[in-house]
């Protein structure tokens, strides 16, 4: 009887343990980080031609920027199996375990068809080598309107996109990856 009882009593704290047990944590963002990694777009077309690409590192996430000579643009930013270059459709290869294609509803040339953004090396846009996600920022061409550059990341990770008006006149296209979930 004494065995019965002990059983009985080691059950009901298994079973009370059970009942009071926190339930599992949720998860919470990183950095306050709620971006995703689904495609992120603007169908918004502008004339207003590309002039600069440029990345900075931030404490949570590491961010590249577009500038462009005139108003906001639209923008689709997405990951894909491969970056294809406009035009010829060749795979753009990139650094990373993630491609991120960036594609910017401006050109990068002129109403006369003259460059406003000639990259010193296509294969490298900014220095990113002592980023914690980007990997590589390459070139993948300005045709019909529209840019396309290859972001390579370390890893499928969330990000943002979105414009910002100025200085001036001008604005920028911001893509934020976070360093991790």
């Amino acid at each position: 009887m004494k065995k019965l009882h002990a059983w009985l009593a080691v059950l009901l704290m298994i079973v009370g343990l059970g009942l009071v047990a926190p339930s599992s944590a949720t998860a919470s963002s990183y950095c306050g980080i709620s971006w995703g990694s689904l495609a992120k777009s603007s169908s918004r077309m502008s004339t207003a031609p590309i002039t600069n690409v440029r990345a900075g590192r931030h404490a949570c996430f590491d961010r590249m920027v577009v500038d462009i000579k005139g108003k906001r643009t639209g923008f689709d930013v997405r990951y894909v199996k491969n970056v294809r270059s406009e035009g010829s459709g060749f795979v753009v290869p990139l650094k990373g375990a993630a491609d991120l294609r960036v594609i910017v509803r401006s050109p990068a040339y002129n109403s006369k068809g003259q460059p406003t953004y000639t990259p010193r090396d296509r294969k490298n846009l900014a220095d990113v080598s002592d980023f914690r996600t980007f990997r590589q920022i390459a070139w993948a061409g300005s045709f019909e309107g529209q840019t396309t550059i290859g972001l390579g990341v370390r890893a499928r990770l969330p990000f943002r996109a979105f414009t910002i008006a100025g200085p001036g006149s001008n604005s920028r296209l911001v893509i934020d990856v976070a360093h991790r979930w």
